[in-house]
């Protein structure tokens, strides 16, 4: 898994590409590091790059989602396709975290 960060004013959307699965769990845990430290409130996973994602993948997300409540900041997916979206509607996330298309 590759990503960027793009910071407007009241929000940051972070651009992941690739895959993403428990190897990348010190790459994420950075990432969320970097989150918490930016002063946008509304954090946005864009996944319209993100070719694939795991169960450990999924658990990721969830810890980037509370770390970012822990941080009183919003946290939102966004642009999910293929593989992705399928994984992220069987597991049910939209009742975990706001998805948007």
């Amino acid at each position: 898994m590759d990503y960027g960060i793009e910071v407007r004013d009241q929000e940051a959307v972070v651009r992941l590409r690739g895959r993403l699965t428990f190897n990348d769990h010190a790459k994420l845990r950075t990432l969320i590091g970097e989150m918490g430290q930016n002063k946008s409130r509304r954090q946005v996973f864009d996944l319209s790059s993100l070719e694939f994602v795991d169960s450990a993948g999924i658990g990721m997300l969830l810890i980037a989602r509370e770390e970012m409540d822990r941080a009183d900041k919003q946290f939102v997916l966004r642009a999910a396709a293929g593989q992705v979206k399928r994984v992220l509607t069987v597991a049910q996330i939209a009742k975990i975290v706001p998805i948007e298309d």
